[in-house]
Formats: C-alpha cells, structure tokens, sequence
C-alpha cells in the first residue's frame, strides 16, 4: 500500500546526491574540534545566522536545551509561548537538565513584548528568577505562523533592558526566511543564541546547529558533551547539513505552495473548517465538526494509507514537504473527504 506521510517534515529521505557527499565526507575526532566538514558546518551556520560561531547538534532538543542550560541557572525562570516545542514537546528538558521552570506567555504561542514584561517576575527571594525569554519563528503549534519582525524587535530589546537573554528556537528559521523575504541573520539579529534544525524541511537526515557568541559557544561545546552528545566522526553527518544548506534551502517556496494548493482543496470539502489566511508556510491545522473524533479521522487515513498528526481533539495537522507531490496532494484529499463522508 502507497503511503502519503504528512505528519511531520522530518519524516523526508537523504537524496542520492546527498548520499554521496555523505560517502565522501572528510571526517576527523569533533570532540577534539577536529572534523573539518563539522568544522566548515559551524561556520556556515554562524555565518547565515549572523553569530560568532556555531556548534553542530545531534538534535534540536538538544540545541535547545543547551542554550537554557546557558542562560540560566538552576531554579531560574523561562518565558515562552503557549504550546513552544522547547516546552511542551521536547520531554522536559528545560528543567531537568538545566533546572530551569517555564512560564507560558498568552496568545497562542505568539506573544508580545508587553505580555512578556508582565510576566517578569520583580526581583525577589520569594520569586524565581527570570532570566530567559523563548521565541519559536516560524511557530510549529500555531501552524507554522511567521512572527510580527517589529513585534519580535521588541521583545528582544525589553529583554535586554530587563537583564533577560533571548533564544531564538528556528528549527524552521529558512521557511520563515522563504515566506517573509528576510534573511535569516536578520531574523536572529539581536538574539543571544538561535538554534536551527538541518532534519526537518532541509532534508538531512539528522541535526541542529545552536549559534551565538564564541563564549557562549564555548560553554555550549561542556553543555553538549554533559548530555551526551560529544560525537566522534560526526562529518558523516555534518555533510548532509552543509549539502542541505547549499541546496535545500530555496526549494523550500515549493513546500509552501504545495501547502497552500493543499488547504485550498480541503477548504472546498463541506465537513473541514479552515482559515486560508493562516497558511503561511508549510504547515497548517484544520478542523472537523464536533461530532467527529480526530482521533478516529486519524485511525481510519491510516488504514487507507494516509499518516497525519492530532493537534487537539478535533484539529488535524498536515505538513508538506520535499518528498511530498502534487499527485499525493490530490490522493491525500480524496482520501480525507472520502474518511470524513464516512465518519
């Protein structure tokens, strides 16, 4: 049986291209900073996101809890927004590997600058200490949503005035770069670290990298061995990163079109309820009436071949990506409407 997966963009398969250069890579020990495809990897991804230096990561949860762990110190406060994958997706890790509590901010997910400085709390041995504000551009739990520049402007600078840091989650940072036109330096401007995942629409089949200044960077590079992720001759590795960068990354406007033809065709199906204006890049979310079970929606996709993700009991997720075609678009609604005439 045929199967049309749009559960995630980081279910897409290393090309043959990308295979090769993997094959190929010039590989050396990372840990003691030797692995030149790592090395140049780093480099790149400073470069694009406008940082000093850059560490590779096996993961984005990873890359992410490192950059808490950074930032703050044991019983410090985090703030973020409503359904943030450093939050509410990635097990925890904020507060068990760097001691850290969240706080989330109003707004589903994406806040204003306002909402955070609400939220900081006075300096006090009762409260704890808030030292960290999250933002995730493009936002996963919102359907891939770009944030407001100006607005994100402002909370990094009231972040400063305030003596808190700010973390840039862009594990999708180039879908927000190929929908908005800004480039991604510019999107992280002001930020005291960004993270990037290379797994997800870029096609590689593992890693982040996490950037900043070259001390955070070096404290980073103890964050990452304590976690376990100090890794050998990872250039294996790193060379589907660079071979994504450098190929993957205009091609993303094609994801988002294919989403956009995509919701266009669900929107004309009586039983779904979608907002088009929402569908910004390569994911969105769309409902079903209240007498249907997502859940159930989910269930029966999966036996006709189709694999999709629940945001909520009556809100589906699809996203698109490089191993997705028109032609699965065009099974993959045909298959909804037929589950849903039938629910």
């Amino acid at each position: 049986m045929k199967i049309i997966d749009i559960r995630s963009d980081t279910v897409t398969m290393p090309t043959p291209e990308m295979r090769k250069v993997m094959a190929e890579a010039d590989v050396g020990d990372d840990v003691y900073h030797e692995d030149p495809t790592i090395n140049r990897l780093e480099e790149k991804g400073a470069e694009l996101m406008g940082k000093e230096e850059g560490i590779f990561m096996p993961s984005g949860t990873m890359a992410n809890a490192c950059a808490i762990m950074g930032h703050c110190r044991r019983g410090d406060e985090v703030l973020c927004g409503q359904g943030a994958h450093s939050f509410f997706y990635e097990t925890g890790a904020g507060p068990a590997l760097a001691g850290a509590q969240f706080y989330t901010l109003p707004g589903g997910g994406m806040f204003t600058a306002g909402d955070m400085k609400k939220a900081v709390k006075p300096l006090h041995f009762h409260f704890p200490r808030t030292s960290l504000v999250c933002v995730e551009n493009t936002m996963n739990k919102a359907g891939g949503r770009l944030w407001d520049q100006d607005e994100v402007d402002l909370i990094v600078k009231t972040a400063h005035e305030l003596n808190l840091k700010a973390h840039l989650d862009g594990a999708r940072i180039f879908n927000a770069q190929t929908a908005s036109g800004t480039p991604a330096a510019r999107l992280a401007r002001g930020f005291d670290s960004v993270s990037f995942c290379l797994s997800k629409g870029l096609g590689a089949p593992v890693g982040s990298v996490l950037c900043g200044s070259a001390e955070f960077i070096h404290d980073a590079r103890r964050w990452r061995k304590m976690c376990g992720g100090g890794m050998r001759q990872a250039g294996i590795l790193a060379a589907a990163g660079l071979y994504a960068l450098e190929n993957n990354v205009d091609r993303l406007k094609d994801d988002h079109a294919l989403a956009k033809k995509f919701a266009r065709a669900l929107a004309d199906i009586p039983a779904v309820e979608i907002d088009l204006d929402t569908v910004e890049t390569n994911i969105f979310g769309f409902f079903v009436p209240e007498n249907i079970e997502a859940l159930d929606v989910q269930e029966k996709l999966k036996e006709k071949g189709v694999l999709i993700n629940i945001l909520s009991e009556h809100e589906i997720r699809v996203v698109t990506h490089m191993n997705l075609s028109e032609e699965d678009v065009d099974e993959a609604v045909d298959i909804i409407k037929s589950v849903l005439e039938t629910c």
